[in-house]
């Protein structure tokens, strides 16, 4: 069974876009994916085919229909109930690379996306709409989130990345950032390769590897540091393993 993806949208012909070429694009030609955009003004009851109003309370801008949506959404819901609905807004909890594979590893996904000022908050509460934010950024709509959500998915599709282990050491699949890679020429305007990358000691490699790692997260993310050593410092149980920074 493929991956099935329906995607709620002001902009149906942004789909699949740029996931029409590489990994994506070659799946997508193997039926290892779908990827159905619906237009949302399909579900407006007005000749003008409106799907928006000006907030309630006043202020810029205009917000998307919850009758409107929910049309869109029942819409889906009809069509692929196994799916979950997601909605791209920067409201929604931080995407992370567990909730793709988790994503990617059922049926598909139905992803709602928003224009203007957003949704009426009513959706949420009418309908199973979970809501995912791709970082502290606004965009002009959740159609480019959608697509990067879709690619981060696809690419963990069974068959689509071509060696099996590809998607294993990357950044954020262990908590950390991935460590630098090389490759040729050994020398470039005076930079070298690092000697242990090129002893053949696999093991010296993977210990070289691991300290990058936890070295540049450190660094880098420090917010990403704090969690992985949170959840290293805990026992199978759960609880926080004791050290001698910490003993009371």
């Amino acid at each position: 069974m493929s991956f099935a993806a329906q995607i709620l949208t002001l902009y149906p012909d942004m789909f699949p876009g740029p996931l029409s070429h590489s990994l994506a694009g070659r799946a997508l030609g193997e039926g290892r994916w779908s990827c159905d955009p619906i237009q949302i003004r399909d579900f407006a009851t007005d000749k003008h085919r409106t799907v928006d109003d000006t907030p309630a309370g006043g202020g810029a801008g205009m917000v998307l229909r919850a009758d409107i949506v929910a049309a869109a959404v029942d819409h889906a819901l009809e069509r692929r109930p196994g799916l979950p609905v997601i909605a791209m807004t920067p409201r929604g909890t931080p995407v992370t690379q567990a909730r793709v594979r988790e994503i990617a590893g059922g049926p598909g996904v139905t992803l709602l996306c928003g224009r203007f000022e957003g949704f009426d908050e009513r959706i949420f509460e009418g309908r199973p709409v979970e809501e995912i934010s791709m970082g502290d950024i606004i965009l002009s709509g959740g159609e480019m989130a959608a697509l990067t959500l879709l690619d981060a998915c696809v690419r963990l599709l069974p068959g689509v990345m071509g060696a099996a282990s590809s998607g294993v050491e990357e950044s954020f699949e262990s908590g950390l950032l991935e460590y630098p890679h090389y490759t040729r020429p050994v020398e470039w305007e005076g930079r070298v390769i690092p000697e242990v990358l090129r002893s053949g000691d696999h093991a010296k490699i993977a210990a070289w590897r691991k300290q990058r790692a936890e070295d540049d997260t450190r660094l880098r993310r420090p917010d990403l540091w704090e969690r992985h050593i949170g959840v290293r410092d805990q026992s199978p149980s759960g609880a926080r393993r004791e050290t001698k920074g910490n003993r009371s």
